[in-house]
């Protein structure tokens, strides 16, 4: 069944989103923050094109097109290169929650670059309240500290940024106007993210010879790469097709609970009230932003079989104008 199916990729991408920030927290004793992502990549970009080769036709694989090769960039040099870069970077700093609270802005920094950059796309009043109730939210999270103003803020800074170079990348994709599916985008895109990381790992001056080959380094390396990589791309771009980029982002409100539930039960994390208090900040700010563009009346007809139809013919409608599902 189409409701059944779309549970499952909301809960899988959920789950392995949220685990990621576990796993390189994890990681992080084990290997500097570049290389760490840069490895990730190396692996990622193995397994993702022999998957895509694997399941796509010859004329939908390579890319033909200026807004194709746009795309391919916007999604690897930023969406996903320097995003994983500054987590990484940021989150040697702060917890797995903290930083998958920050990282969780995204949707609410797309509104900004869209209003620049889509023509079709500007920020109403409705949004610029959900968003500075979400920057409010950042600030009770970040929660400078004058007497360690270079240990946890700056971290929650850098993921800050993270957050804004995702939201710009994210735009950037849907004004390239490609015909590429997102799937093969990302596994496209995979090779230029591992490329900048590598160049910022050798730039920072990380070398290899400071990896501790550990079994518990291997298994966090095999998680971010397979497991919150592939995997997670996997299910995410499936929960896309099956409910629209709209609901699918809706699994940003997931995230942090696992990520938080993860740290607490694996590493023994903690997180202290104002950070709480800033998510629930936050996530008012999605409530705001998402209550006028998710109508959930139609969310629950789209994802309850029509007992009209056979199992496998639940209808499928289109997303609002000025959305697209990739």
């Amino acid at each position: 069944m189409v409701a059944r199916r779309t549970a499952v990729f909301f809960a899988l991408s959920s789950l392995f989103f949220g685990g990621t920030f576990v796993a390189a927290k994890a990681g992080l004793a084990y290997f500097p923050p570049l290389l760490f992502v840069a490895f990730r990549f190396d692996v990622a970009t193995v397994i993702m094109l022999a998957y895509v080769g694997l399941t796509t036709s010859r004329a939908d694989l390579f890319p033909r097109t200026r807004g194709d090769i746009g795309a391919i960039l916007a999604t690897g040099v930023l969406a996903i290169g320097l995003t994983n870069a500054l987590l990484f970077v940021g989150q040697q700093y702060v917890t797995s929650a903290v930083a998958s609270i920050m990282y969780s802005l995204n949707p609410i920094m797309t509104p900004i670059f869209a209003a620049f950059f889509l023509s079709d796309e500007r920020l109403s009043a409705r949004g610029a309240a959900g968003m500075g109730l979400g920057l409010l939210g950042v600030g009770l999270v970040v929660s400078p500290d004058p007497a360690n103003l270079l240990g946890g803020a700056v971290g929650k800074g850098i993921l800050f940024v993270g957050a804004i170079a995702a939201a710009l990348g994210a735009v950037l994709i849907r004004r390239a106007d490609s015909d590429l599916s997102s799937t093969v985008r990302v596994a496209w895109g995979l090779p230029f993210a591992a490329a900048l990381c590598h160049l910022l790992a050798w730039t920072g001056g990380e070398s290899a010879a400071a990896i501790d080959w550990t079994v518990e380094a291997v298994a966090a390396l095999g998680y971010v790469s397979v497991f919150a990589g592939v995997l997670a791309y996997i299910a995410y771009f499936g929960l896309i097709d099956a409910a629209g980029a709209i609901r699918a982002n809706l699994i940003f409100y997931v995230v942090p609970v696992v990520s938080t539930l993860g740290g607490w039960a694996l590493l023994g994390e903690t997180i202290d009230a104002l950070a709480v208090a800033g998510f629930l900040t936050i996530f008012a700010g999605f409530a705001v932003l998402g209550s006028k563009s998710v109508d959930l009346r139609s969310l629950r007809e789209r994802l309850t079989p029509d007992p009209r139809l056979p199992d496998d013919e639940t209808p499928v409608r289109d997303e609002p104008r000025g959305y697209r599902s990739d």
